[in-house]
Formats: C-alpha cells, sequence, structure tokens
C-alpha cells in the first residue's frame, strides 16, 4: 500500500508524527452521520445530473464504460457567477511561521462545525497512475456540490477495482493519506474572500466559501507534490512529451509555464502524424531524481473551452463544463458556445482518450526542460548550459498572469511577474525545488532551454514558430553547433532566426536585457526578505548578479 489509512491500538497517540491538530479536525469530519460514500462513478454522475442549476446537454460522453458513466450519459454545464479562477490569497499553511497556526486551527473548527447540519458526499481516488508512486485522496463537500464531486473524480483516478489492484502492489510511502474538506457555502467572517487551510506536512487541506473547481485540484495537487519532493522526486508543474526514433536516441521533453503560456499546446502537439510521440500530461507529473522516469498524477486534463471552437474534435472528450454558455442547434439541441462568451476561463475536465499515444508513465529520463518565459528581452529560443544559470532562470521564471486566476480588481494582465518553475502551488520552500530541478541538469544531465512564446522587442512570436522549435530540436535538424553565443555570458547561447535578429551591441537591448535581470534578482533579493528563515541558493544571486555587471 502506498499511504497509510488505518492505525494499529499503539499507534493512536498524539506523538504519532502523521497526527496534527489540523489534521485531526480535517479528517475527525469525514465519518459524521452526515456524509455519504459515493461508491462509483455512475453514482457521481446521477448525483452531480440532479444537482440544482446542472444543464444536462444532448451532446454525448464517449467512452462512457471505460469511465465508469451511465451508458447514453452526456456532457453536463454548471456555471458559478463572479469568481471564475483561483484565489491564491485564500491559502494559508498551518506551517508557515508567518501564520498564527492556534488562530488557522481555531476558524477552521469553526468553519467545519458551521456546516454540520448540511449532508455531504466523500470519495476516495488515487493522485499518481503508477505503483511507482501513487497516494490516496480523500474528497468531502456539500451534497449540493456534487457537479464539483464528479469533476474530481474523473480528474483523478477513482478508487475502483482496478485502481485498488494497482495500489494493492504499489510502493509503499511512510505517509498518511490526503484528505480534503471542501465547503463553499461556509463564510469565514475573518476571511470574506475565501479560506483555505493547509497542513502539507500532514496531508490535508480545507477550502471555504470558494466553487473554482480549480481549488480542489490544484490543492490536491498541492499535497501530492509535496510527499512526492519529500521522497525523491522532483514536483512538476507542467507538461511532457516524447519522440520515439528507430534509427536515433529519443527525446523527452519537459515544459514549465502557467496556464496560458503554451505548455499544453507544445506537450499536445502530433506533428501531423511524422512522429512517433507518447504524451505523459499537460499539467501534472513528478520525476524521479534517482532514475530519471516520469510519473502522470492524473489521467484527465482540466482545459480551457476557449481553445477549441464548436465542432472541433476535441469537444467530443468533454464530460463536465464549468463557466460556458449553453444553446440551442438547429435541432433544437442543448450545446456549447465553447469561446469565452458568457465569461472568460470557461473550463472542461476532458478524458484522457483526447491523446491518442497517453502513458502514465515514461521510462525514459528527461532529455531537456524548457522554461516558458513571457520575456519581452530574450529571443524565441536560448540555451543554458550552465546548471546554476539553467536553475536560476527556472527560479525566476517571468511570465504573465492569466484569467485562471482570481486577481485583484485593476490587476494589470501585462505585468510581468516570477513564479518560480511555474508552479504558484508549492507547500515547501522555493529552495527545495532549486535543488531538486538543479539535480536534473547536474546528476540527470538534462539540457535546459528558455522558450520566449509572448513577443521579442516588441514583435509577437507565434505559436507556430515555437512549435517548429521544439520538432527540429527533437529530429535532430538544430543541433547545438547551430547555436551562437549570447554575449559574453559563460554557458548561454542563443538559436539566429529570421525576423528575430539580436542585437546585443545595441545599448537599447541592453538595457532592456539588464532591466529585465534585475528584476529577477530583485525578486530573489525580496524573497529571501520574506523567507528568512529558508533563502534560496545564493549562487542564484550571484549568477544574475555576473550578468547584470557584464551588461553595464
Amino acid at each position: 500500500m502506498s499511504t497509510k489509512e488505518r492505525y494499529s491500538q499503539d499507534e493512536l497517540r498524539k506523538a504519532n508524527p502523521m497526527f496534527s491538530r489540523t489534521r485531526a479536525t480535517i479528517e475527525s469530519a469525514f465519518y459524521g452521520n452526515n456524509v455519504h460514500e459515493v461508491t462509483s462513478v455512475a453514482e457521481a454522475y446521477n448525483l452531480a445530473k440532479k444537482q440544482s442549476g446542472v444543464i444536462v446537454t444532448d451532446l454525448p460522453i464517449l467512452h462512457t464504460k471505460e469511465l465508469g458513466l451511465p451508458h447514453g450519459a452526456t456532457q453536463l454545464v454548471y456555471n458559478h457567477g463572479k469568481i471564475l479562477g483561483r484565489t491564491a490569497s485564500a491559502r494559508h499553511f498551518v506551517d508557515n511561521p508567518n501564520e498564527d497556526a492556534e488562530a488557522l486551527n481555531g476558524n477552521l473548527r469553526e468553519d467545519i462545525y458551521k456546516g454540520h447540519e448540511q449532508k455531504y458526499l466523500k470519495a476516495t481516488v488515487l493522485v499518481g497512475l503508477d505503483p511507482s508512486f501513487t497516494v490516496k485522496a480523500h474528497i468531502m463537500m456539500p451534497e449540493d456540490q456534487a457537479f464539483n464531486l464528479l469533476s474530481y473524480i474523473l480528474n483523478f483516478h477513482f478508487f475502483d477495482d482496478e485502481a485498488e489492484k494497482m495500489y494493492a502492489k504499489s510502493k509503499f510511502y511512510d505517509e498518511p493519506d490526503i484528505y480534503f474538506y471542501f465547503d463553499p457555502n461556509v463564510q469565514d467572517e475573518d476571511y470574506p474572500k475565501g479560506l483555505g487551510v493547509f497542513d502539507a506536512p500532514h496531508n490535508c487541506a480545507a477550502v471555504f466559501n470558494l466553487r473554482y473547481f480549480g481549488e480542489l485540484k490544484k490543492g490536491t495537487l498541492t499535497l501530492a507534490w509535496a510527499i512526492a519532493h519529500r521522497h525523491g522526486y522532483t514536483a512538476c508543474h507542467g507538461g511532457e512529451k516524447s519522440f520515439h526514433f528507430d534509427d536515433k536516441d529519443d527525446k523527452t521533453f519537459a515544459f514549465y509555464g502557467l496556464s496560458g503560456s503554451g505548455k499544453s499546446t507544445l506537450t499536445h502537439e502530433m506533428y501531423d502524424g511524422k512522429y512517433d510521440i507518447t504524451v505523459l500530461h499537460d499539467d501534472a507529473f513528478i520525476i524521479s531524481r534517482e532514475d530519471g522516469s516520469s510519473v502522470a498524477l492524473e489521467p484527465s486534463y482540466f482545459d480551457k473551452t476557449h481553445d477549441y471552437p464548436a465542432g472541433h474534435h476535441e469537444t467530443k472528450y468533454y464530460t463536465t463544463i464549468m463557466n460556458c454558455d449553453v444553446t440551442l442547434d438547429s435541432n433544437g439541441k442543448k450545446v456549447i458556445v465553447t469561446e469565452d462568451l458568457r465569461n472568460n476561463n470557461g473550463r472542461v475536465i476532458k478524458t484522457r482518450y483526447t491523446s491518442p499515444h497517453r502513458v502514465d508513465f515514461e521510462k525514459s529520463p528527461i532529455t531537456a526542460l524548457f522554461w516558458i518565459m513571457k520575456d519581452g528581452s530574450l529571443p524565441p529560443i536560448i540555451k543554458i548550459d550552465d546548471p546554476v544559470l539553467a536553475t536560476t532562470m527556472g527560479c525566476t521564471l517571468a511570465t504573465k498572469r492569466t484569467s485562471a486566476e482570481n486577481l485583484p480588481k485593476g490587476f494589470d494582465m501585462n505585468t510581468l511577474v516570477i513564479e518560480p518553475f511555474a508552479d504558484p502551488f508549492r507547500a515547501y520552500p522555493v529552495s527545495g525545488d532549486y535543488t531538486d530541478f538543479k539535480e536534473l541538469f547536474t546528476k540527470r544531465g538534462a539540457s535546459c532551454y528558455s522558450l520566449n512564446t509572448d513577443a521579442f522587442m516588441g514583435k509577437d512570436i507565434p505559436k507556430e514558430v515555437t512549435k517548429k522549435l521544439i520538432e527540429d530540436l527533437a529530429n535532430g535538424n538544430i543541433k547545438d553547433s547551430d547555436f551562437k553565443p549570447f554575449g559574453n555570458f559563460k554557458g548561454v547561447s542563443y538559436l539566429p532566426i529570421e525576423g528575430y535578429e539580436v542585437h546585443l551591441e545595441d545599448p537599447e537591448y541592453q538595457k532592456t536585457l539588464a532591466k529585465r535581470m534585475q528584476d529577477r534578482l530583485n525578486w530573489l533579493n525580496k524573497y529571501d526578505e520574506e523567507h528568512p528563515e529558508t533563502p534560496i541558493q545564493d549562487e542564484a544571486k550571484k549568477t544574475l548578479e555576473a550578468i547584470i555587471k557584464e551588461l553595464s
């Protein structure tokens, strides 16, 4: 068994390191007489179908038998109000020294108590799809959230007979199961914009007054990634694919970027079937730092509906759809308008069957990592051979916010922000990821590239340019010798591309590049000021200081 759910009599002690005050409060709620356990995907579907406000469309769901859904099940839609993305500001970690853990636990107890007259549903899933890493996760939410429960069950791997067989032979990790309590109906007076209480060292969390499904998905992944980090894996918010060749070595590429950066597009690009490509996942996986293999954490995809216009073949693989327009077609059938007409960030749980060459485990070690930036000072692609700089660029990944996030009113979406390793869901210090990713360059020998998918010095970089770069790197049309030195910067080179000429001798360009590097250095300094107990490795600052000095 992978993680621990049950305890012997002599383990039932306060001193047991698997127990904590937060965990005790959350797990206890799962056993209330107002909680019903959902025992099949079909039951979850029928409950969701009956939830008030859910729209039962006339669009069929494919592969119902394989998914455990009732025969003839159709796509379901449920729409929210103003909040259409994750609310990062609502998250509070009880092990954060800047938080008042006792006060948070008090709020947690009170908020769970507030729901005691509601009826709840619970279910169990697996996070991690290979016996080498799989974790049992228990979810609980009010009965009127059956749609979110179904989405959760479809996003992860429902704990059915098949899952139980895999779990029985899985590697054991000395960790307790994940418990996640979710109640959008309860508002905490101290946190009117939502509250998330996370105890990552004890694998549990509770979220209140937030409806968005992404809170459930990313909240669970936050806990699973933390477990993986503690047990020799690099946690990855990104996509991974492999190119398989008969006449040359396979290439396994990993792409890291925030929602909207292009990671899913690059992960799922099949190049018209010219290559034997397998896809691990486009959002959540882990890499073993011991042997370089990778494990997908989810079978399904949580995608934007806007990316697939009505009639696109991808829409055939939709199941539950959130915040999306519904209308009638010419035959009077209820159908969806996939583009963001009603609101931004329409979302869907899309099944694994959209990827004809999907795998859950990739044995081949990572060949190359790609940091996907939205930084106008960088050309479409640079190669970074210095492991310290390669890790530092990932640690200071520059990008822009997206509609997948619930941001403060008036936030400028064009503002350049730093998101270390494209992972805003980390439950441990950034220095932990710094060490983990650096090992992929030093110990595993992976190459590192930075991709700019926004614009270079004002000129847009279309996705076709980036996709062609990935293809040519995979098939060998781009060789290391094609890259030219990026000024005098040690271990950095760029690929000359027509229309995106690099003029390092231009004082204006030097100034722009220096400013962007200074932004990164400023972010590192600010992080260290705010986290004096867990600073980022000093070598990251030194390598940026050297670049800035060279430019000035």
